[in-house]
């Protein structure tokens, strides 16, 4: 079999198939891409033991199977856009574009797309419509809509985004929309690529799952330049194994919040979905700037894991959190140095809607259980009445170096 995919790797080089393709190497569950464009010839060493794709030197023994995949390119040119779809998908990819509105649509249920978008327009956007996994790379554009989100995807399984290396991707959207967020989601976003990705959410969210957001290891910078809602808002769960997260005082609700993916009755979480309602961190580096009131620079439903990174978080507004939870926290070190600093700065919240129990700024607010296996922790409170760490449940330090004040109970 790994022989036959190699062999037919071959013959659809031979063939000339080279315009909008790559293929996958797949090795133990991960792959490589290289274009068709650049394997242009595949060499064969002795006996077969291994094989040479575009420069690189594979054992044969360890390919699982080679894939092609077709890439679609988008285009955006100022009030325009151009799509161009390759021979082999037209089947299944048909495209809709209104100006530098640009509609795609993917009837495929077997096979995985990539799409290339880049360009730019004032008056553009984006909606990907499908029901099986693709991938989005981003490759240096910049929308801005005026008609609702710039980048909308409408598909519930996983969807890879690609920052191109060494690209800036700017995406703001329209204020007076009816859209979830700038960057929408409707399944699995998973996040990698070393580029840089700004994004302005006008209306509401500037970056929204509806399921999990993960950003991987290879992931760049990500600019959440404004947010009238939260600047990224994760169903199910929020991971970060790498990449900078970068979120500014503009934001109007919550840096990041993990909420649970409910069942259709909209109020008991849905026991079935992994991870749920949490908050995983275990590598990367966030800065995050809470100014307004009532904001958490971190908000979990559920479990929040930290088990590297680095964190700065300020929060200064009144009412204001670093972090909080409706569950418990676990804090470590593995794979990466885990430094945790946070700066409670602001007072009591003066939120009509809290007048009962006008709440307190706090670094952390854990309603569950705090455990400490490692890292370095640092919380400081100089707000009015602000407080450093509360725990409503057990407090357990393992390791580490703590600097806080606490309130127990």
């Amino acid at each position: 079999m790994k022989r036959f995919s190699i062999l037919l790797a071959s013959l659809v080089l031979s063939l000339g198939l080279m315009a909008q393709e790559s293929m996958r190497i797949w090795q133990g569950g991960e792959s490589t891409k290289v274009t068709l464009a650049s394997a242009q010839s595949i060499t064969y060493g002795s006996n077969g033991s291994t094989v040479t794709i575009a420069g690189t030197t594979y054992q044969t023994s360890a390919i699982d199977s080679i894939t092609i995949v077709p890439q679609i390119v988008v285009t955006y040119s100022a009030a325009s856009a151009t799509v161009s779809i390759p021979a082999s998908v037209k089947s299944d990819v048909t495209a809709t574009v209104d100006g530098a509105y640009v509609t795609l649509t993917n009837a495929n249920v077997a096979n995985e797309v990539e799409v290339i978008l880049s360009g730019s327009s004032t008056d553009g956007g984006f909606t990907y419509e499908g029901s099986y996994k693709a991938t989005l790379r981003l490759d240096g554009l910049a929308l801005t809509s005026q008609r609702g989100a710039a980048l909308d995807i409408q598909c519930g399984k996983r969807v890879a985004l690609v920052l191109e290396d060494g690209t800036t991707s700017t995406l703001a959207d329209y204020a007076q929309g009816t859209q979830k967020a700038c960057l929408y989601c409707k399944g699995h976003l998973e996040v990698e690529g070393g580029g840089t990705l700004n994004v302005s959410g006008n209306l509401t969210h500037a970056i929204k799952t509806k399921e999990y957001l993960q950003l991987k290891k290879s992931t760049g910078t990500i600019n959440v330049l404004q947010a009238q809602g939260d600047a990224i808002h994760a169903g199910q769960y929020y991971q970060q194994n790498g990449g900078t997260v970068n979120i500014t005082s503009t934001t109007q609700a919550d840096g990041i919040q993990a909420e649970y993916l409910m069942l259709d009755d909209d109020v008991t979480p849905d026991p079935d979905e992994e991870l749920n309602g949490q908050v995983i961190i275990k590598g990367g580096t966030l800065n995050i700037e809470m100014t307004h009131e009532d904001c958490k620079a971190i908000k979990a439903d559920d479990l929040v894991t930290i088990s590297g990174g680095t964190f700065q978080i300020t929060a200064s507004g009144n009412g204001s959190r670093g972090i909080q939870t409706d569950g418990s926290m676990v804090i470590g070190q593995e794979d990466s140095n885990t430094s945790i600093t946070i700066a409670a700065k602001g007072g009591l919240c003066t939120n009509e809607d809290h007048e009962d129990d006008p709440h307190r700024c706090m670094g952390m607010k854990i309603d569950g259980d705090l455990t400490i296996n490692g890292g370095t922790v640092t919380v400081t409170n100089t707000g009015s009445k602000s407080r450093g760490i509360k725990v409503a449940g057990t407090y357990t330090k393992n390791g580490g170096t703590v600097s806080a004040n606490f309130k127990l109970g």
